[in-house]
């Protein structure tokens, strides 16, 4: 009686180990041919395509190396500054001199040379930028990316990309804030220039993020990606160095505060409304390959604006302290650190009403508008 059966289900196995050989054959065949080709090859040809295919499985071990390879993560990147030490804001006199001061013969030495206080604004972004284009390799612009998985977008894939969209998320956050130090921090509107240094640091962070060594739009060689975000950084860092010597200005007033928390507002707002779009209306929970990419670009804008935020702090103490609003700042600071503790593996955009396929689209959804109704809720009271 059960013959028919253990037949029939026989039958319907060996059909799915023929399908399954069929398809695994037709992936493997261009590769056998060309292998069949490349062996009836004399050694004038064989020795420079074997030297190539070499290069290029050697390029390619590279290139997942540096997209898999995070160097120096550290969530908590920003307990190295030791903000809490700084006793002066950015821009004020490091040391108030009392003028002249006497000597053991009774004689008038020279005065000091007058410091001033750096930015620890300016300081944590250069040191993304360092940490984007030297510490790791800037990946949207490597040509490996740039050509795709035979041709199709990596972003539109679930492999090798979250380096990369880690990378441009923090990117756009310390785009951001170049924005606003030439705007507004570096310069006291309406009654001063614009500072050079800050103007080419905007300028250089602005630039494509895919650029290679040869585009074809225009035809021609390139500057690369990595060299304009290494001269913003430059840039950046000589800034720094002016003000150090009182050469530069850093205008640390409640309303360039006011300015600087509502842009950064704005900013992750978009981002928010960008994952409640996807996770709305693309929930295909862990076969949504585009998931990773929102997931990874908002969570570097965090990690971004988390060093940034806490270096803010520091150059504004004075007027966060002096309208009440430090327990409001340290509060959004944990925010933005516990939004970092999310690293799941495989990024799921499940249903948030589902119960197998986690939604960390939603979750991380959730941490964007918390950290914003903060930054929302301290300008208003700024602004009162």
């Amino acid at each position: 009686m059960l013959d028919p059966i253990v037949a029939f289900f026989q039958r319907v196995f060996a059909a799915i180990g023929r399908g399954i050989g069929l398809i695994i054959s037709w992936i493997l065949w261009p590769f056998v041919a060309i292998a069949n080709w490349y062996r009836a090859r004399n050694w004038i040809i064989k020795g420079p395509l074997g030297l190539f295919v070499i290069a290029l499985v050697a390029y390619y071990g590279y290139f997942v190396w540096q997209t898999q390879v995070w160097t120096n993560f550290n969530p908590d990147y920003v307990n190295a500054y030791n903000f809490g030490e700084r006793k002066r804001d950015a821009g004020i006199d490091a040391a108030a001199q009392a003028g002249t001061q006497a000597t053991a013969g009774g004689e008038a030495a020279e005065p000091a040379p007058k410091t001033c206080v750096r930015s620890a604004i300016v300081d944590v972004a250069a040191d993304l930028i360092d940490y984007n284009v030297n510490q790791n390799a800037w990946i949207s612009s490597m040509l490996l990316y740039k050509l795709g998985l035979f041709g199709m977008d990596w972003d539109h894939t679930p492999w090798l990309d979250n380096k990369a969209s880690f990378q441009r998320g923090i990117n756009q956050a310390v785009r951001r804030t170049a924005v606003e130090l030439v705007d507004s921090l570096g310069r006291v509107r309406g009654t001063s220039g614009i500072n050079a240094e800050l103007q080419s640091a905007r300028g250089n962070i602005q630039f494509d993020e895919e650029t290679w060594y040869f585009g074809l739009n225009p035809f021609g060689p390139k500057t690369p990606t990595p060299s304009f975000y290494r001269a913003a950084m430059r840039d950046l860092r000589k800034f720094n160095d002016s003000l150090v010597k009182c050469d530069a200005i850093f205008d640390g007033r409640s309303d360039n505060l006011i300015e600087f928390l509502d842009r950064i507002a704005n900013d992750i707002g978009s981002t928010s409304a960008v994952i409640r779009e996807r996770s709305e209306f693309h929930n295909g929970g862990w076969f949504d390959t585009r998931a990773d990419d929102r997931f990874w670009f908002a969570y570097g804008q965090l990690y971004g604006y988390y060093g940034i935020l806490s270096a803010a702090g520091a150059d504004f103490d004075a007027v966060i302290k002096s309208r009440g609003i430090e327990p409001l700042w340290n509060e959004s600071i944990k925010q933005l650190r516990s939004a970092l503790k999310i690293q799941p593996a495989i990024i799921s955009n499940g249903r948030e009403d589902g119960w197998i396929m986690p939604t960390h689209l939603a979750t991380m959804g959730f941490y964007i508008l918390r950290v914003r109704s903060n930054l929302v809720e301290m300008r208003d009271v700024l602004a009162r």
